[in-house]
Protein backbone atom coordinates (compact mmCIF):
# COMPACT_ATOMS: atom_id res chain seq x y z
CA UNK A 1 0.00 0.00 0.00
CA UNK A 2 1.40 3.36 -1.02
CA UNK A 3 1.06 5.95 1.73
CA UNK A 4 0.83 9.55 0.61
CA UNK A 5 1.90 12.38 2.94
CA UNK A 6 -1.73 13.25 3.70
CA UNK A 7 -2.33 9.75 5.10
CA UNK A 8 0.74 9.41 7.32
CA UNK A 9 0.54 9.23 11.08
CA UNK A 10 1.08 12.53 12.86
CA UNK A 11 4.64 12.56 14.14
CA UNK A 12 6.17 14.72 16.81
CA UNK A 13 8.71 17.02 15.19
CA UNK A 14 11.64 18.32 17.17
CA UNK A 15 11.62 22.07 16.74
CA UNK A 16 14.81 24.06 17.05
CA UNK A 17 15.10 26.11 20.24
CA UNK A 18 15.18 29.26 18.10
CA UNK A 19 11.73 28.46 16.68
CA UNK A 20 10.33 27.81 20.16
CA UNK A 21 11.71 31.13 21.39
CA UNK A 22 10.33 33.00 18.37
CA UNK A 23 6.92 31.39 18.97
CA UNK A 24 7.04 32.36 22.65
CA UNK A 25 7.89 35.97 21.83
CA UNK A 26 5.16 36.10 19.21
CA UNK A 27 2.63 34.71 21.70
CA UNK A 28 3.77 37.22 24.30
CA UNK A 29 3.41 40.06 21.80
CA UNK A 30 -0.14 39.11 20.83
CA UNK A 31 -1.17 38.69 24.47
CA UNK A 32 0.41 42.02 25.39
CA UNK A 33 -1.40 43.80 22.56
CA UNK A 34 -4.77 42.18 23.30
CA UNK A 35 -4.60 43.04 27.00
CA UNK A 36 -4.30 46.69 25.99
CA UNK A 37 -7.00 46.29 23.34
CA UNK A 38 -9.51 44.70 25.73
CA UNK A 39 -8.75 47.40 28.30
CA UNK A 40 -10.46 49.80 25.87
CA UNK A 41 -13.75 48.16 26.83
CA UNK A 42 -13.47 49.12 30.49
CA UNK A 43 -16.05 51.77 31.37
CA UNK A 44 -14.44 55.21 31.40
CA UNK A 45 -11.25 54.17 29.61
CA UNK A 46 -12.21 55.83 26.32
CA UNK A 47 -13.16 58.99 28.23
CA UNK A 48 -9.61 59.08 29.59
CA UNK A 49 -8.19 58.60 26.11
CA UNK A 50 -10.34 61.44 24.78
CA UNK A 51 -9.11 63.60 27.66
CA UNK A 52 -5.54 62.75 26.70
CA UNK A 53 -4.58 60.35 29.48
CA UNK A 54 -4.04 56.66 30.07
CA UNK A 55 -4.19 55.94 33.79
CA UNK A 56 -2.24 58.92 35.12
CA UNK A 57 0.00 59.30 32.07
CA UNK A 58 -0.49 62.12 29.60
CA UNK A 59 -0.73 60.91 26.00
CA UNK A 60 1.98 62.61 24.00
CA UNK A 61 5.13 61.84 22.03
CA UNK A 62 6.89 60.26 25.04
CA UNK A 63 3.96 58.01 25.90
CA UNK A 64 3.48 56.92 22.28
CA UNK A 65 7.22 56.27 21.86
CA UNK A 66 7.29 54.20 25.05
CA UNK A 67 4.28 52.21 23.86
CA UNK A 68 5.97 51.53 20.53
CA UNK A 69 9.16 50.49 22.32
CA UNK A 70 7.31 48.08 24.58
CA UNK A 71 5.70 46.29 21.64
CA UNK A 72 8.83 46.53 19.46
CA UNK A 73 10.82 44.55 22.03
CA UNK A 74 8.94 41.23 21.65
CA UNK A 75 8.66 41.85 17.89
CA UNK A 76 12.40 42.22 17.59
CA UNK A 77 13.03 39.32 19.97
CA UNK A 78 11.02 36.99 17.70
CA UNK A 79 13.31 37.91 14.83
CA UNK A 80 16.51 37.93 16.89
CA UNK A 81 15.68 34.53 18.39
CA UNK A 82 15.84 33.07 14.89
CA UNK A 83 18.98 34.91 13.76
CA UNK A 84 21.41 35.45 16.65
CA UNK A 85 24.23 32.98 17.33
CA UNK A 86 23.29 30.49 20.09
CA UNK A 87 25.45 31.91 22.91
CA UNK A 88 24.35 35.51 22.33
CA UNK A 89 20.76 34.36 21.73
CA UNK A 90 20.62 32.69 25.14
CA UNK A 91 22.02 35.72 26.96
CA UNK A 92 19.80 38.27 25.16
CA UNK A 93 16.64 36.19 25.70
CA UNK A 94 17.36 35.70 29.41
CA UNK A 95 18.10 39.37 30.00
CA UNK A 96 15.18 40.78 27.99
CA UNK A 97 12.62 38.32 29.39
CA UNK A 98 13.77 39.09 32.94
CA UNK A 99 13.54 42.85 32.35
CA UNK A 100 10.02 42.58 30.86
CA UNK A 101 8.50 40.80 33.88
CA UNK A 102 8.15 44.04 35.90
CA UNK A 103 6.54 45.77 32.91
CA UNK A 104 3.99 42.98 32.64
CA UNK A 105 3.30 43.17 36.36
CA UNK A 106 2.84 46.94 36.09
CA UNK A 107 -0.44 46.35 34.24
CA UNK A 108 -1.90 45.36 37.61
CA UNK A 109 -1.72 49.01 38.73
CA UNK A 110 -4.73 49.78 36.56
CA UNK A 111 -6.69 46.90 38.03
CA UNK A 112 -9.80 47.26 40.10
CA UNK A 113 -11.51 44.40 41.90
CA UNK A 114 -14.01 44.25 39.03
CA UNK A 115 -11.19 43.45 36.59
CA UNK A 116 -8.92 41.54 38.96
CA UNK A 117 -9.44 38.24 37.13
CA UNK A 118 -8.68 39.83 33.74
CA UNK A 119 -5.41 41.31 34.95
CA UNK A 120 -4.38 38.33 37.08
CA UNK A 121 -4.99 35.94 34.19
CA UNK A 122 -3.30 38.07 31.54
CA UNK A 123 -0.30 38.97 33.70
CA UNK A 124 0.00 35.35 34.79
CA UNK A 125 0.09 34.18 31.17
CA UNK A 126 2.61 36.86 30.21
CA UNK A 127 4.90 35.93 33.10
CA UNK A 128 4.59 32.22 32.27
CA UNK A 129 5.64 32.91 28.68
CA UNK A 130 8.55 35.05 29.87
CA UNK A 131 9.58 32.30 32.31
CA UNK A 132 9.49 29.81 29.42
CA UNK A 133 11.87 32.08 27.50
Amino acid sequence: MNTSPSHTVFQEMRLPVQAKLAAAWTSFMFLYIYVDYFALYKPGFIDGLLAGTVHEFEIGPTFISLGLTLIAIPSMMAMLSMTLPARINRMVNLVVATLLIPFSAYNATGATMTYAYFYAFSIGLEVLILAFV
